[in-house]
């Protein structure tokens, strides 16, 4: 008797923790990206936060206007989707958010310096 009870509070403990092992289901934003190399490690472009941004979530990066953000990949569009950008943000004003990297509305920057073409198709993941 007292087995089958464990066992009960065991499944009961397992399907509790199953969200928390599971994580949070997020769309993807788009199926592929194009970087300067393979693993989109090396810096595109620098670009200028035109406006303020507000993440939405935790895939994407606070920027504020005037800032500088080094850019790494970028996301094809895909229907119904937004044009967005992965970089992360530089500059001494705001060295709380440096290192830090995520994705950004391209609509809202203006590059400021092209480092090497974007020319490699990579499937994100």
């Amino acid at each position: 008797m007292t087995q089958r009870v464990y066992l009960v509070v065991l499944l009961l403990c397992l399907r509790l923790l199953c969200p928390l092992a599971t994580g949070i289901f997020m769309d993807k934003l788009s199926s592929k990206k194009l970087c300067a190399d393979d693993d989109c490690v090396y810096t595109i472009s620098l670009a200028r936060a035109e406006e303020d941004y507000n993440a939405s979530d935790c895939r994407f990066i606070n920027i504020k206007k005037g800032q500088l953000i080094y850019v790494y990949s970028k996301l094809v569009k895909e229907k119904d989707s937004g044009e967005f950008w992965a970089g992360s943000v530089y500059g001494e004003q705001y060295e709380d958010h440096m290192g830090t990297v995520g994705y950004f509305p391209s609509s809202l920057v203006s590059e400021q310096h092209v480092y090497q073409e974007a020319n490699k198709t990579v499937p994100t993941t």
